[in-house]
């Protein structure tokens, strides 16, 4: 990514969670689908998402997502989902933001009381429902795609824990999750850091001992996350997802709620047309449904909705010097964690 031309950029977030939106100025990105374009800002060139997401324009907690026009003809747009780590196929709280910027700069017209967008995106095709007044978004309800679980139950080496076990499923991207009370620690404001820690070891040691494959979308092959869970006697859930190289998610988490709700479903605790509520770290919340039940690849899968609100605070310009010397960016541990070197 070379010259001098401004990338403009929407400021969203979505219950905490910074999910803001290159709405203009982005280069080119080939490939035929938005998997193909994802799979070459990963493989071939990443300088558009660590210019954006890394020091000294970024911080460790923000997340842009990449605006694209759609690649298939049921779709109104598309975009991929740039984090410090990689470019990542889906996020609920990213969709929602997305959704949000898309309404409230008019890119798509806004039809009261709602509004359907059709997103492409490298998971597949996402269906949003935005409740919409006096101009705003009022909240955005996401027909996510097919969740299912991989595996139930699996046993994690860890030499800090021992063994402990989790559940592998996937809500957009492949989680591991992990009841949190097996590494000593709370889902609080004052834990995050330990959390975030503990995360980000534990996705290590996932790389070495459990192999994921999506079976119907070729490249998603790998455990994105960690999210630490906590259910609660009401049958809500609190979570907290940890990214690399070391933070916690502010959301509730979109994908991961999907992907509780396989979980769920897969144990004989939810039906469909069940809901649950899942609460971040810091309080926010989205509601998770149980749409219909399916199948992907031979696995039983569920058809989850997740609702949630987004908040457009502001905008912004980047411009990139070609003299500039962090133009990759950069990532110091002090704030962005232990792990920083694995970036």
């Amino acid at each position: 990514m070379t010259g001098h031309k401004a990338l403009d950029i929407l400021l969203v977030h979505c219950q905490g969670e910074s999910g803001n939106v290159l709405i203009d100025g982005a280069p080119h990105i080939p490939g035929a689908t938005i998997l193909d374009k994802m799979n070459h800002l990963n493989g071939v060139d990443p300088s558009l998402r660590l210019f954006l997401t890394r020091e000294p324009r970024a911080q460790v907690v923000h997340t842009t997502n990449l605006l694209l026009a759609p690649t298939r003809p049921d779709a109104d747009a598309a975009f991929i989902v740039l984090q410090p780590d990689r470019a990542h196929p889906m996020s609920g709280s990213n969709c929602i933001c997305v959704v949000t910027a898309l309404l409230e700069t008019g890119r798509i017209k806004m039809t009261e009381p709602e509004t359907l967008i059709r997103l492409d995106t490298a998971a597949g095709l996402i269906v949003a429902r935005a409740q919409c007044k006096d101009g705003r978004c009022l909240s955005v309800s996401l027909d996510n795609v097919p969740a299912f679980v991989h595996q139930l139950d699996v046993a994690i080496d860890t030499p800090k824990w021992g063994r402990i076990t989790g559940d592998i499923a996937f809500g957009g991207v492949f989680y591991a999750q992990i009841d949190v009370d097996q590494v000593g620690l709370r889902i609080m404001p004052e834990a995050a850091r330990a959390l975030a820690e503990a995360g980000t070891e534990i996705k290590s040691l996932l790389a070495g001992q459990v192999a994921v494959e999506h079976p119907e979308i070729p490249g998603l092959n790998e455990i994105a996350y960690v999210m630490f869970r906590d259910y609660q006697p009401d049958g809500s859930v609190v979570t907290c997802t940890t990214l690399k190289p070391g933070r916690v998610d502010r959301s509730p988490c979109g994908t991961g709620s999907s992907a509780n709700l396989a979980i769920l479903h897969a144990r004989g605790q939810a039906k469909t047309g069940d809901t649950r509520v899942s609460r971040s770290i810091i309080g926010g919340t989205f509601t998770a449904e149980i749409l219909g039940e399916t199948t992907v690849g031979g696995h039983p899968a569920i058809l989850p909705r997740i609702t949630g609100q987004g908040y457009v605070f502001g905008r912004q310009q980047l411009r990139l010097d070609p003299q500039d010397p962090f133009a990759q960016g950069f990532a110091l541990s002090d704030t962005w964690g232990p792990q920083v070197g694995d970036l």
